[in-house]
């Protein structure tokens, strides 16, 4: 699987890049702001990607999203405030809160793999809130 990662912190994203890679998969690009997040989406064409919301040039993570998700591009948000994610999580399919553990962000990986591959049998980790589970608890409140 093609990976993309859009995360303003380098640390972070070297880190998350190795994980990605160690899983066997491809990172086709790390952008740090909004404007390189699209050149990768047009440039790499990316099947899934992990998006901060607030990158560089502030919290635009949210409309790299909606780009990603109007190309048809699964991917999650990884924030420090998931609060901050829309209602309709701009059609991501979950978050995942900052700080994470590499085995969450590794368990949250091979499932979303499976879900994209079509198997849709798993359980999904702790390490990821799935959008409609955020939903249905947002409106029981």
């Amino acid at each position: 699987m093609k990976v993309m990662i859009v995360e303003d912190e380098m640390l972070l994203a070297m880190e998350l890049e190795s994980e990605v890679e160690m899983a066997g998969h491809q990172v086709t690009g790390l952008a740090m702001n909004s404007a390189q997040a699209r050149e990768q989406i047009g440039a790499s064409k990316p099947d899934f990607a992990f998006v901060d919301i607030h990158l560089m040039d502030g919290p635009t993570g949210i409309d790299v999203g909606r780009e990603l998700a109007a190309a048809g591009i699964p991917y999650v948000f990884v924030s420090g405030n998931i609060k901050r994610i829309p209602e309709d999580f701009a059609g991501a399919l979950g978050a995942i809160e900052k700080p994470y553990t590499m085995n969450g962000m590794k368990n949250a990986l091979a499932y979303v793999s499976a879900i994209i591959g079509g198997d849709d049998r798993g359980s999904p980790p702790a390490s990821l809130v799935l959008a409609e589970d955020a939903n249905a608890s947002r409106r029981s409140v």
